[in-house]
């Protein structure tokens, strides 16, 4: 374990809280850093017409706006879980998620787009999410991890699907999203995820599909 890591094992509650608020605070109005190169950086620049530049800062904003609720939802989970290495499991992953919403972020303004501009009230809604999980119990937020990232990847695949082919930049951020996005599933279920139950797995879609279909806007 590293020297920053028991640092973050000895924090209060009370410490911890502060930090999550801190961390959601950056997520929604600072410019994330990321750690790892954006894939995009192996694509030749690419000129798109006016529909398609739009149809693409559409479809990365709401990418970036999964990003988002991705932040929230393991914050939460990590300030709920009883488990400290799964606590610290994490975080890990929530590290991972920086550099996929600095990479959408990044797009977008290559784009000329923005993200979205409910972006606050995202953040609340999955960390809301988020915690109820976490406070069900570690297996059941686990379970809550499987299913999101599973959604998450077909949600990405259709996205390759919808983007114009001569966006080789945006295409090569989701294409990498998605297979990071398919580990982070595998990893909770190995971790000892409880299946959810099937109502709960609808209505994770149905909220997914109102998201989505409202960022695509705004």
């Amino acid at each position: 374990m590293t020297r920053p890591d028991i640092a973050a094992s000895r924090l209060s509650p009370l410490d911890r809280v502060l930090a999550s608020v801190d961390h959601g605070l950056r997520t929604v109005f600072a410019t994330p850093a990321a750690a790892r190169p954006s894939p995009a950086r192996e694509c030749d620049p690419v000129q798109l017409s006016a529909e398609q530049a739009q149809l693409s800062g559409a479809l990365m904003r709401v990418n970036h706006v999964g990003e988002v609720c991705a932040q929230a939802l393991y914050q939460s989970q990590a300030l709920f879980s009883r488990d400290p290495e799964l606590r610290q499991h994490f975080k890990v992953a929530a590290q991972e998620e920086v550099d996929h919403l600095a990479w959408t972020q990044q797009r977008l303004d290559e784009l000329g787009s923005h993200k979205s501009y409910l972006s606050p009230l995202w953040y609340g809604g999955a960390f809301a999410i988020g915690s109820l999980a976490g406070l069900t119990g570690d297996r059941v937020s686990l379970g809550f991890v499987v299913e999101t990232e599973r959604q998450v990847e077909q949600h990405l695949a259709s996205h390759l699907q919808r983007l114009p082919d001569a966006d080789l930049p945006s295409r090569a951020i989701v294409a990498q999203m998605k297979l990071e996005e398919a580990r982070h599933a595998a990893e909770a279920e190995a971790a000892g995820a409880q299946a959810l139950p099937a109502p709960v797995k609808s209505l994770m879609r149905l909220a997914a599909r109102l998201m989505t279909s409202t960022a695509h806007r705004i």
